[in-house]
């Protein structure tokens, strides 16, 4: 009962938050009314980690940190004499970002579970399991007195090089921002808020302080934003935090066409908006644009907005507005309720949630002649390549997690009864420990450091491994984090060394008659059409967390059947990527720009979103180029059938239910994600060849067993924008609605008509272009 007690408890408290909010808008209201004019100007601009030793050219910046849980990332200003208390920010994407140990004593840890990375989480294709992940992360947050939680991101999959691809989800909205969602609404469960970021088009690392993105009305809407707004009217996040870039020559914490006119009026968004950390520049113009904290709050920005009030530049209103919405928010937190932190989350339970969720995020690419799931025969694995014993559980920089532990690949394994060759484990494990003792010490904590080269085994000991063991697994990692973004050589590519070991392995291995299996330990998508003939199976393992090992051994012997599909496509080259003809952009000059406070700001530079709307599968769908795997694509250890697409209902203006029966027809029990999507006609405007426009996963299907799956569609899905009506519009004709097991696979479909055109939705003509941009169109 006391379980059942606090459950209903948290629910009531995370409803009463979003009920109460008039009434804590009216609080907030009557505060701010008594602050002073420096207190208002405090609490917009918060305050940040730790930033001792910092110094910009307007001098070092001094005392605007308080460490009331060390390691987080900031916190709003306190106001003690009206009882307003700080409130805590954390990095959250995969799990909370804090210090481990408190003033210098090892003895009393502070854990968090490092949880899968978003991607991962994305390829369960599960809103359920991302919600369950986000409940614990919520906990863990309540527990250790955190208030506001810096995650879920939802940036777009533009370019497989993006540095930060492992926080994001998808190359696709709907899945974007379904996912997002569904981790806000678990996450908030507790009592604690989140922060969706980053807000908007923020889709590389390169320049990314400085970068201007030039990006058509159409794409922003039905790409960049369109996840973002799904996230918010499913959900209703505490804050959004606006990202570093400019859009259409506003830095989007500048930009009042962005934060209010779309984010608030047009989307009804209720809580308040943050700065990235050290984004932007005026913070006049970020407290007019409706950004209402700046972080991670610098004095000088105190004494800017001072100054601005005192001149006329500033309206004293608009303060007002920012500090009202950051206290109808901070009110719903446990610091504000005096919750006190317990430093005691159940980090075995969430253990568990990791464990399942990396298992059901897993991608099966490839499983020629059953060599998956390992059969009874199997029992000595020989391990080749440095992360199957030393295995990456996730990105650097603010996704990172200062977990407890991480089970290897090898480890996990080992614990499900597989034995490894010794020799050459004692090798790798001798060349792992050597390497890594060359490595210089990190100049600051987000770096990346270079990856370990890889060991290519000796032929005396390869033969030996292929005589004594049963099969061959090779682990192929990658990782990648904030400030840069990956490499076409050595990173989508593989490298020499890794092409040498996967073909010396596959050789000496299949002269013995003996399978070899390829786990991609990989933050974002890398070439392999051209290796993976070599290989029996290939197994998509992705950044899994503290658990992957566990969970990947769950999967490879069959004790987990994958049901994980690919939220993006896997190109057969990089140069076949559609953005790869401008990303990362280029530089507008060779100077450093330095910000109004002083703080470097990278180099002026742009970036034409010529692709447009012709991301990921709407390009190598409409285009009909050729994909490594295509988009929604995934195997199992069992079959699926597809029964006939019925349209229950539709009234000829967009809103129609639709069902399908999936049977499994294998002879094991699994999941499967069935895909939904449409053609649209193409006459007054371009359109992808299909569109993702709902999925749903079913439910645990013994061999024979059915589910039917039920969807509904409304007008909005049927439409496109229209620039120059600035609206969504659906155009009248013949629609088809396609069922499939991806992108590239469609099982079943049904025809639908609209007898004329259907305004969707009416928009503001806001954030235009200030140049012309040659988009690609439609064939």
């Amino acid at each position: 009962m006391k379980k059942l007690s606090i459950a209903i408890g948290l629910v009531a408290i995370a409803i009463a938050g979003r009920a109460q909010s008039t009434e804590m808008n009216q609080k907030a209201k009557l505060l701010v009314g008594k602050m002073t004019l420096e207190e208002k100007a405090q609490l917009v601009v918060g305050m940040g980690m730790n930033l001792a030793g910092i110094t910009t050219q307007t001098g070092p910046v001094v005392g605007q940190t308080e460490d009331k849980v060390p390691g987080a990332a900031g916190t709003t200003y306190a106001i003690p004499k009206l009882g307003i208390p700080t409130t805590v920010l954390a990095d959250g994407p995969a799990g909370l970002r804090i210090a481990p140990f408190r003033n210098g004593d090892s003895s009393k840890s502070y854990f968090s579970t490092a949880f899968p990375v978003g991607t991962l989480i994305a390829s369960s294709w599960d809103t359920e399991i991302a919600g369950k992940v986000g409940k614990a992360m919520g906990a863990e947050a309540r527990a250790y007195g955190i208030d506001i939680i810096l995650a879920p991101a939802l940036n777009i999959h533009r370019n497989p090089l993006g540095g930060r691809n492992f926080e994001y989800y998808s190359e696709d909205p709907l899945v974007a921002g379904k996912m997002a969602a569904a981790a806000v609404n678990g996450i908030e469960f507790n009592g604690v808020g989140t922060s969706i970021k980053h807000f908007a088009a923020n889709n590389q690392e390169t320049n990314r302080n400085q970068v201007n993105t030039i990006v058509s009305e159409r794409a922003l809407r039905e790409i960049y934003l369109r996840g973002f707004e799904i996230a918010v009217k499913e959900s209703q996040p505490w804050t959004v935090m606006s990202s570093y870039n400019r859009i259409n020559g506003l830095y989007t914490s500048e930009d009042p066409e962005l934060l209010t006119t779309i984010l608030r009026k047009e989307w009804g968004f209720k809580g308040y908006v943050m700065t990235d950390w050290f984004g932007g520049i005026d913070p006049v113009a970020q407290m007019k644009a409706g950004n209402d904290m700046i972080m991670p709050g610098l004095p000088q920005q105190v004494k800017v907005i001072l100054n601005a009030v005192k001149s006329g530049l500033l309206d004293e209103k608009v303060l007002d507005l920012n500090a009202e919405r950051i206290l109808a928010v901070s009110m719903q937190g446990p610091s504000f309720m005096r919750i006190a932190a317990t430093n005691k989350p159940d980090l075995k339970a969430h253990a568990k949630v990791a464990r399942q969720a990396a298992a059901d995020g897993v991608v099966l690419l490839k499983n020629e002649s059953s060599a998956l799931p390992l059969t009874s025969g199997v029992k000595k694995i020989a391990a080749f390549g440095n992360t199957s014993y030393d295995f990456i559980s996730g990105g650097t920089g603010s996704g990172d997690v200062n977990e407890a532990y991480t089970v290897s690949l090898v480890e996990g394994m080992q614990r499900a009864g597989f034995s490894f060759h010794p020799a050459l484990e004692q090798n790798y494990r001798a060349h792992i420990k050597a390497e890594q003792a060359k490595r210089p010490a990190k100049k600051f904590f987000f770096e990346l450091q270079a990856p370990l080269p890889e060991m290519n085994p000796t032929e005396a000991l390869l033969a030996e491994a292929a005589i004594e063991s049963d099969i061959a697994l090779i682990t192929i990692g990658r990782n990648s984090g904030e400030f840069q973004d990956r490499k076409v050589d050595n990173d989508f590519n593989l490298s020499g060394d890794e092409l040498q070991l996967i073909g010396s392995v596959s050789n000496a291995f299949k002269a013995k008659g003996k399978k070899v299996i390829v786990v991609l330990n990989i933050g974002g998508v890398i070439e392999v059409a051209s290796w993976r003939g070599k290989v029996d199976a290939l197994v998509l393992a992705w950044q899994g967390g503290q658990e992957a090992g566990n969970a990947l051994a769950d999967v490879l012997s069959g004790k987990v059947n994958p049901s994980g599909k690919l939220t993006m496509s896997f190109p057969a080259n990089y140069a076949d990527v559609p953005s790869s003809r401008n990303f990362p952009g280029k530089n507008l000059s060779e100077k450093e720009v330095i910000g109004a406070l002083g703080i470097p700001m990278g180099k002026a530079s742009e970036v034409v979103y010529e692709e447009g709307i012709y991301v990921g599968y709407r390009y190598y769908n409409t285009y009909k180029v050729p994909v490594a795997y295509p988009f929604g694509f995934g195997l199992s250890y069992t079959g699926f059938s597809y029964g006939p697409l019925k349209i229950e209902s539709q009234d000829g203006k967009g809103n129609i239910a639709a069902s399908i029966t999936i049977t499994n027809s294998g002879k094991v029990a699994g999941r499967e994600v069935v895909q939904f999507y449409l053609s649209a006609p193409a006459k007054s405007m371009d359109k992808p060849a299909e569109e993702l426009k709902a999925f749903a996963k079913t439910r645990m299907l013994k061999p024979g067993e059915s589910q039917t799956i039920s969807i509904r569609l409304s007008p909005k899905d049927f439409a496109s924008f229209n620039t120059g009506a600035s609206a969504w519009i659906a155009e009248a004709g013949s629609y088809t609605l396609k069922a499939g097991a991806s992108s590239a696979d469609f099982r079943q479909q049904a025809t639908l008509s609209l007898a004329q055109e259907v305004v969707a939705e009416k928009c503001n003509k806001v954030m235009t272009p200030k140049v012309a941009i040659n988009e690609l169109k439609g064939k």
